[in-house]
Formats: structure tokens, C-alpha cells, sequence
């Protein structure tokens, strides 16, 4: 029987749906147009079996008019010819069992939308054609986050974060999982590591017993990770750190990334991932100088692998990371190698990650230590160890800034849910150490705009502000829990 061609406009989301028609049922492709910037925009195909035997793979191609180029794209491998476009399905989401579905994405540069839609050589539900129309006027324009919903991430209002070393020794010691206090609200386990730089291969074992005497065994560890989760905390795998370095090259490296992860997550059953990737991890091209549509394969692939495991594990899937102030904030004054060449490639080179994945986010904790002199909105430069240093590089989160002081190229700013800030839990933690006085007249003045001594935020107030992040768990334990206990209690008198 004919269907009639059913056309959504999501006014709460900006975003264009339709529903393509089909003259049997069977397989379709569903596109939507998830945001707009007026100069491109962001889209996605979902592939949906409505057949009643398993759909083994997919491809979906489609034209796009002179002067539309697609450039960044996910979860699909993408070939091309002239205009023409087509996608086929990955390793890991091509098979469909009928009433199953996957959904691709992908940035075009230009105004012009898909037409001619085939699925598996077939019209993509009847006349294949996307809509054509102009936005809703409520589109927001570049310098505008797109309205985004909240990950069901679980997580109070306020939330105390922090690292737990399970994978190491140090000077702190080790703590065992069923040890960790309840005040704890996110428990990142230190660390996934490659096996080598560019493998994409991650890895992750508890702490060996010849280096920290005491450790539990691998049920006990699971066991007790359950209890944290009957809680309502979160335990997280935090994949990278100092020593951790992970550049995922190539396609088959992003490939292995996913798989490694979730054997990890699916091993342990974590409830998401912390990305900390340090040092030479992430770096851009020289000639990568749009944030907004990144072209280097290290950042690229990531935002697609993170992408892949978001979509494995959906909405309740916990993201957070925890990139240093070098690769976020010092954004504003430098990105990449610059338009000349010459510069550190690794200025800013999260922003095209944050920005990408803004949408599935539940919170970005940047390590308000072991930096330099980094220049706020205010355009002077700030030094870490006190509570300037957090105020002024938290509200450049939640005010957004101009890339390399490009006003045409803007980081928009983030929800203030999605925003907390690390510092050191003790002086041996990491340079930049603030007493705790010094960071809650940080998080007064960012929460309530009071106590802000000379640094104004941009951002007004921000009463969602989601909370602290420390390094480490281990190490406020060594130092008699002094984070904790200052601030789990601050951070509930604030909600």
C-alpha cells in the first residue's frame, strides 16, 4: 500500500525530519538535519529494516548540488563520484534484524540538501528526496550552541569527580574500589593504555600485586563496582593519561579503538568513558584550521569512534573528558600550526572534539593544572594557583570564544551542566594546587557571580554549574580526604 511521505519540523531542536515514503515495507533510510551554521550544516541517515528477514548490509548514496561537499562523516565508509555520494555500512552495524536500525552521519559544507536517495540501489522509501526547504526561523545562527538535550547520564546536580589509580602505584598508594567513599560521584579507573601509539588497541588491568600490595582480585573489583552503581555513581574507563599516548591514524586504528573499548566496558560494566588524552595525542594538520569541520585523521577518527560507541550503548552512555588548558583554552589565542604554519599543532586541537560532540557530553572537566599563563576574555593572561585562574578558564567554557581571535569563527559555549573544572587534590597531586577557600570562591563566583575578585565572567551566572574534578582520588586519601570533605558538602549547599 502507498504511504504518504510524513514531514517533521522539531521547532524545539532546529532539526528537519522526514520520514520517506515506502511502497512496501522494507528497508528505508530516514534522513534529518540535525543543525545548521548557514555556511553547512550536520546530517544523518538512519537505516531501518522493516523487512522481514535480515537486512546483511547497506549502502546509501545520494546527490548533492555544485558547491555542497560533504567533509567530516561517521559510523560508514563513504565513497564518491563527481557529486554522488554514497555510504555503506561499517563492520560492526551492517547486519539488521527486521525492526532494527543504524543510523551514519556527516558534515556538508554549502546549503545544498541530499536528493535522489537510494537504498541498496532502491529508492530510499519512495521518492527519496530530503527536504529542500530553508530551516525554521529558530535555526540558531553560527555563534550559537544548537539546542541540545541533556544525557540521561543519572548525575546529581552537583558532582564530586575524581581519578582512581587501579591500573598503577605511586606515591599515594593503592585503594581498592569498595574503599572508595560514597561522596564520590564519577569514579574514573586510571588507566586504559595502547599497546602502542597508533594500534588503537586499548588496554586495561588492574594494578599488578607486586606493585600495589592489597590489591583485590578482578570479582571483588567487579563486585564492588556494582555497589557503586546500586549507589548511582558512575565508574567510567579513562583512557589515556601522561603516559598513555594514543593516536588513532588510521581507520583501522579507530576501528580497533571501538572494539578494545567496548571489550573493556562489556568486561567490567562501566557505565561510559573518560577521554584524557595528553601530550602529543592530538595534533592538527597544518591547513586544519576550522574547528567546526576538522580535516586531520587523529581528530577525525576519534570523533567518529566515540561516536560508534555512543551509539552502541545510547542514551545512558556516560561521556566525560579531560583535556589539559594547552589543547582548550589557549584556543583562543592559537589553533593548530595557524593559517602561516609555525605554531604548536597541538593549540587547541580538542576544540573540534568538544565541539563535535557537544551533543553527547555529560561533562567536560579541563585540568586547571600543570599549565602555563593561559590569556582569558579578558585578555590578560592568568596563572594557575588560585581562584582566578579557575574563573577565568571555566567561563570561557560557558561564555564560548573566538578561535584565534577570529570573530567569523566562534567556539560556542557549552551547557552549564556540562562544565566542571579539575585542580589537584593535594600539593603532591600536580602543580597548581588551590586551598579549598580558594576553590569554592571560584565556584561562588562562577555559580552565583559573587566573590569573583577581579575577574568578571562573561557568562553571568551559571547555576547548573555541574562541579569539581580532582586528580586523585588516591591522593586525597594520602592527604586525609581534605577535598572531599570540604567540598562534597559545599556542593550540596549550593543546589
Amino acid at each position: 500500500m502507498l504511504l504518504t511521505a510524513v514531514a517533521a519540523v522539531l521547532a524545539t531542536s532546529g532539526a528537519v525530519a522526514v520520514a520517506l515514503p515506502a511502497f512496501a515495507a522494507g528497508p528505508t533510510a530516514t534522513f534529518a538535519k540535525t543543525s545548521d551554521w548557514g555556511a553547512g550544516w550536520e546530517g544523518k541517515y538512519t537505516v531501518s529494516n522493516g523487512g522481514t528477514s535480515t537486512l546483511t548490509s547497506w549502502s546509501v548514496a545520494f546527490d548533492l548540488p555544485a558547491g555542497s561537499v560533504v567533509g567530516t562523516y561517521w559510523d560508514a565508509l563513504l565513497t564518491s563520484s563527481g557529486q554522488r555520494y554514497t555510504f555503506t555500512n561499517r563492520s560492526w552495524n551492517g547486519a539488521l534484524a527486521p525492526g532494527a536500525s543504524a543510523s551514519f552521519g556527516f558534515v556538508v559544507t554549502g546549503a545544498g540538501t541530499p536528493t535522489n536517495c537510494t537504498l541498496n540501489g532502491a529508492s530510499c522509501g519512495g521518492t527519496g528526496t530530503p527536504p529542500t526547504t530553508t530551516p525554521p526561523a529558530t535555526t540558531p545562527p553560527p555563534t550559537t550552541p544548537p539546542p541540545t538535550t541533556p544525557p540521561t547520564g543519572g548525575l546529581p546536580k552537583r558532582a564530586l569527580i575524581g581519578y582512581l589509580h587501579a591500573s598503577f602505584a605511586n606515591g599515594s598508594g593503592y585503594l581498592r574500589m569498595a574503599d572508595v567513599p560514597a561522596d564520590w560521584d564519577i569514579i574514573n579507573l586510571a588507566f586504559g593504555e595502547p599497546t602502542s601509539v597508533t594500534s588503537g588497541d586499548i588496554r586495561f588491568q588492574l594494578c599488578p600485586a607486586g606493585e600495589c600490595p592489597g590489591v583485590e582480585t578482578e570479582a571483588a573489583f567487579i563486585a564492588a563496582i556494582r555497589g557503586k552503581q546500586q549507589q548511582g555513581k558512575k565508574v567510567l574507563i579513562s583512557i589515556g593519561g601522561q603516559n598513555g599516548q594514543v593516536q588513532l591514524t588510521t581507520t583501522a586504528a579507530r576501528d580497533r579503538f571501538v572494539s578494545s573499548v567496548s571489550a573493556i566496558i562489556d568486561r567490567y560494566g562501566l557505565d561510559g568513558l573518560d577521554i584524557d588524552f595528553e601530550g602529543h595525542s592530538l595534533s592538527l594538520n597544518t591547513g586544519d584550521t576550522d574547528f567546526r569541520n576538522p580535516t586531520t585523521p587523529v581528530v577525525v577518527n576519534l570523533i567518529s569512534a566515540i561516536r560508534a560507541l555512543k551509539q552502541r550503548y545510547g542514551a545512558g552512555f556516560v561521556l566525560s573528558m579531560a583535556p589539559e588548558t594547552f589543547f582548550v583554552q589557549l584556543g583562543y589565542q592559537y589553533y593548530g600550526s595557524g593559517p602561516w604554519g609555525g605554531q604548536d599543532p597541538r593549540a587547541g586541537s580538542y576544540l573540534p572534539v568538544i565541539h563535535a560532540l557537544r551533543n553527547d557530553i555529560t561533562v567536560l572537566h579541563v585540568q586547571d593544572y600543570n599549565s602555563g599563563p593561559i590569556m582569558g576574555l579578558d585578555n590578560q593572561y592568568h596563572t594557575m594557583g588560585g581562584a582566578d585562574f579557575h574563573i577565568a578558564m571555566t567561563d570561557m567554557l560557558l561564555a564560548g570564544f573566538p578561535v584565534a581571535g577570529n570573530a567569523a569563527n566562534v567556539f560556542p559555549p557549552l551547557r552549564e551542566d556540562q562544565v566542571a573544572f579539575g585542580t589537584p587534590a593535594a600539593t603532591s597531586a600536580g602543580n597548581g594546587y588551590v586551598a579549598p577557600a580558594g576553590v569554592q570562591q571560584a565556584v561562588t563566583c562562577l555559580v552565583r557571580g559573587t566573590s569573583c575578585g577581579g575577574y568578571i565572567p562573561r557568562s553571568g551566572t551559571n547555576p547548573n554549574l555541574r562541579g569539581l574534578m580532582t586528580w586523585s582520588i588516591n591522593w586525597d586519601r594520602y592527604y586525609g580526604w581534605e577535598f572531599r570533605n570540604a567540598h562534597e558538602p559545599f556542593l550540596n549547599s549550593l543546589s
